[in-house]
């Protein structure tokens, strides 16, 4: 907390250590720049160093200095011996490319020629020498290859055509001192008539950043000019450097130019420049963490107040109630180790605010909380949904994903970032995506683990059934027992719980097989249908023809049940939330009418679902109501004779639970309202005025403000009689808080509002909100349904559009070509099916666990706790 709220930043205890600390900050990054640039990576710190004393941040910062002074003179030097050794390179190729141009390829007094057709031909006539009146000049340099077509054209207009221009790359590559990038630079010879076209020649150049070097006019000045700049350039080859008097390690300037019998590249300044910065790469790390801690600190004590004798630093904490101990063991070991006569001590206070949330979670449950946090941070002590999205979440997204085969590919992925999960190079990845997956492994891994059980109970392994178990039907009984063999007429369409198949090649009735392209098993024929299939699905569905209008009507029902427990779960968890915060007027006046409402309506139809499915069996099949008109009929207050009635007394039922759904509306409307209303006009002896105290545990973590002075500790009093140690505190007040943050209030179970309008808009709000999202929550879960029949039918083109296609040939042929095509399938698996449909079905399940799940209980108004901490990969 801010102690000094009216105290400029620039006028606090410790504003001079935090500058030192930013000084010595903007030197390391000098450092760091420099080993970037001589391509080296700075690792991580190899301990945990602690924060430096005031001698030793002192030594940092001097060392710190003298390693940057360092560098910087060798590293102008090295620069300033390297642009030296560039330009006397350029230069030498400007005179010998020149040498090829003006060199005279015939003798004099040849007939008279045309301009040279070719660079490589000389530019001067020699039959010009004739004339000796006439002086020509030369104007040469190197230009940036960007640079030439602009520049010949400038010349050529500037200076009318008055001029002979030649360009040429230069043989070797060389550094651009602006970027650093290896160019091929252009050289240009430039001859002319007249000093005034040389004037505009040399301003152009100087304009277009162009190396301009002189050119002699005969050829023995430009031999001795060559001869010269070869021997310049090998006694810069091989500098030798002798750091000046004083201490080893200081940078120096080149004492001598030292002649070697063979050529070394500035050998002794690189190495030199890399024996400081082998110093910086193993300093620098360690520095860096301990000016951070340090910096830390200091802007921590900048927070802190102190008392009315200036002689006691005082600070305020929401600190976690376990773990006082510890936070008083460590003031009382920094008072020892700091050799203080007077200890720390640490003093809870009341407030009124409301303290922040502390989750402990570990490396298993981190994944779930953050999602969600996403949504919310939960509220001091307010349920949280974490712990039971663990199972939730993983099987909300497995039923929309559900395939033995994606399950485990999923599954294994997952238990390879488990199994590998301290490895360095998985954990100090850059990608911002792998970096996603890799923290959320343990939830990956629990969703390829459902994925891989509702796959069996689908009992799907990459869109095909497998036979675990045998099937349920028999094909053999309803062909010797059947019309199939008599020829009678059976139903032109079978019912959806029936499975139809393709006629098999047998010695029955031809006529009957050659008109009936499916075959419906029966299940009232003796012997067909021998009962339930003991896991899942039976895998004869597969082959029927209708086995998309029956997964059709299975998951739809599934869905709608599964949905109503998920949100009736979610309004059952209000009930921590009202008792510990001692609402229970709410447990009667909100949470009953809720699961009266949503139990009426919802929780009926779950009803009808399971009594349909365990009166009628395969054999009824045919006469069994259909439950959507039974529901509509529910709310029209009606009955379909057409429909028969599952049960006796069906409709006063229906009308009884629609009657107490519409009863409960009202009793969520007014009942909160009014009963706070009566309680505040209700006279209430002896309540105090302001409520002391902190709640202490809960199951969003509990914290508690504490005290922390560097004064002697004050003898116990009797309650109501300590005394406030800053001057102007006020009892039951924080130290330094001001008036209103005391008047604003907490989420205390006593926290009232004065405005009847306010809370009667407040209430409408949530009845209408939860009215109409029961309706809406309840069609959202259909996503279920749909998601997981578009899964289901995606692995089923591909298997048929792709994989299956390698298996139409059984020879060598197509076993060569099973290869690719199984390539493909398992890229487009990955992909599609894997990666795309993955991402899906995650953010469908986490919208149902946000808007569906957690709104019926979950406020998620807190803030959290930020302990001050020094993370171990802060700088890396």
């Amino acid at each position: 907390r801010q102690l000094n709220p009216k105290v400029s930043a620039f006028q606090r205890r410790f504003v001079g250590e935090v500058r030192r600390c930013e000084e010595m900050e903007k030197t390391f990054t000098f450092l760091q720049q420099e080993l970037r640039g001589a391509g080296r990576a700075l690792g991580p710190c190899p301990d945990n160093p602690r924060a430096p004393l005031a001698r030793e941040a002192l030594r940092v910062q001097e060392q710190s200095e003298q390693l940057a002074q360092e560098l910087r003179e060798v590293s102008c030097n090295r620069a300033s011996l390297r642009g030296r050794l560039r330009e006397l390179r350029q230069y030498l190729h400007v005179l010998r490319e020149g040498q090829r141009f003006t060199s005279l390829s015939a003798p004099l007094g040849s007939p008279v020629r045309p301009r040279a057709l070719s660079e490589r031909e000389p530019i001067l006539d020699p039959s010009l020498h004739q004339h000796l009146d006439r002086k020509i000049t030369f104007v040469a340099g190197v230009i940036h290859p960007w640079r030439v077509s602009a520049f010949e054209r400038l010349l050529w207009r500037a200076c009318r055509g008055y001029l002979v221009a030649s360009f040429v790359e230069m043989p070797e590559p060389m550094e651009d001192p602006a970027t650093g990038e290896s160019i091929t630079w252009v050289i240009f010879l430039i001859s002319y008539w007249g000093e005034q076209i040389g004037q505009k020649i040399r301003k152009i150049s100087d304009c277009f950043h162009c190396h301009v070097y002189p050119y002699p006019e005969s050829e023995a000045s430009r031999a001795d000019t060559m001869s010269g700049l070869h021997s310049q350039i090998q006694d810069l080859s091989v500098v030798s450097w002798a750091p000046q008097g004083g201490r080893g390690g200081h940078a120096g300037t080149p004492q001598s130019l030292t002649r070697a019998g063979h050529p070394q590249v500035l050998e002794e300044s690189e190495q030199y420049l890399a024996q400081v910065l082998d110093k910086v790469v193993l300093a620098l790390p360690t520095w860096r963490v301990q000016v951070q801690k340090m910096k830390a600190i200091y802007l921590v004590l900048n927070q802190c107040s102190f008392d009315v004798t200036e002689k006691c630093l005082i600070a305020e904490v929401w600190c976690p109630v376990r773990d006082l101990t510890q936070v008083q063991d460590a003031l009382r070991q920094g008072s020892y180790k700091s050799g203080s006569s007077v200890e720390c001590f640490v003093q809870r206070i009341p407030t009124s605010e409301s303290p922040p949330t502390l989750i402990r979670t570990n490396k298993f449950t981190a994944g779930f909380q953050s999602i969600v946090d996403a949504y919310g941070v939960a509220s001091y002590q307010e349920v949280n949904p974490a712990p039971y999205a663990i199972i939730t979440f993983p099987f909300i997204f497995a039923i929309m994903f559900g395939d033995v085969g994606h399950g485990l590919l999923m599954f294994l992925f997952a238990l390879w970032m488990v199994l590998y999960e301290n490895s360095p190079s998985l954990r100090q990845a850059s990608n911002e995506i792998w970096l996603t997956f890799f923290e959320g492994r343990y939830l990956i891994l629990l969703m390829g683990a459902f994925s891989i059980y509702t796959g069996f109970i689908y009992n799907e392994c990459f869109s095909k059934a497998t036979v675990i178990f045998p099937s349920a039907w028999s094909v053999a009984a309803m062909a010797n027992h059947s019309s199939w063999r008599w020829g009678s007429q059976p139903p032109c369409d079978p019912p959806r719980s029936l499975p139809a198949l393709t006629p098999p090649h047998s010695a029955h009735s031809s006529a009957y097989l050659a008109t009936h392209p499916s075959l419906t098993l029966d299940p009232n024929v003796t012997g067909v249908f021998q009962g339930p299939y003991p896991f899942g699905i039976d895998p004869i569905w597969s082959l029927a023809t209708n086995h998309l209008n029956f997964l059709n009507s299975f998951k739809m029902k599934m869905s709608v049940v599964l949905g109503i427990v998920h949100m009736g779960f979610g309004v059952l968890l209000g009930v921590f939330n009202h008792v510990h915060f001692q609402q229970r007027h709410r447990l009667v006046l909100e949470l009953l009418p809720e699961m009266v409402f949503l139990l009426a309506l919802f929780g009926y139809l779950v009803f009808l679902i399971f009594y349909k499915w365990v009166k009628f069996s395969a054999a009824n099949s045919l006469v069994a109501p259909s439950i959507l008109i039974h529901f509509i009929d529910m709310f029209l207050f009606t009955s379909n004779a057409d429909n028969l009635p599952l049960y006796r007394g069906q409709v006063p039922v229906q009308t009884v639970l629609v009657v107490l759904a519409l009863a409960s509306v009202p009793v969520l409307l007014l009942g909160t309202p009014l009963y706070l209303c009566c309680r505040r006009r209700a006279p209430r002896p002896g309540r105090p005025a302001v409520r002391l105290g902190s709640r202490r545990g809960g199951s969003a973590g509990g914290t508690q403000r504490g005290l922390t002075a560097g004064a002697v500790p004050v003898q116990p009093v009797a309650a109501g009689e300590q005394e406030p140690l800053l001057e102007g505190q006020e009892a039951g007040n924080s130290v330094n808080a001001t008036k209103e943050d005391v008047e604003s209030g907490g989420h205390s179970p006593d926290a009232e509002h004065l405005d009847f309008a306010e809370i009667f808009m407040h209430q409408a709000i949530h009845t209408i909100e939860y009215c109409l999202g029961c309706v809406s929550n309840t069609a959202s879960y259909l996503r279920l349904w749909a998601l997981s029949l578009a899964h289901a039918q995606l692995s089923e083109v591909l298997w048929t559009m792709v994989m299956r296609n390698g298996f139409v040939r059984l020879s060598y042929a197509g076993g060569v070509v099973l290869v690719p095509v199984f390539a493909a399938f398992a890229v487009l698996t990955v992909a599609i099916l894997l990666v795309m449909e993955g991402l899906s079905a995650f953010l469908h399940a986490l919208r149902l666990h946000w808007v569906e799940f957690q709104n019926k209980f979950y406020v998620g108004a807190g803030y959290k706790l930020c302990p001050f901490a020094f993370a171990p990969d802060a700088w890396e």
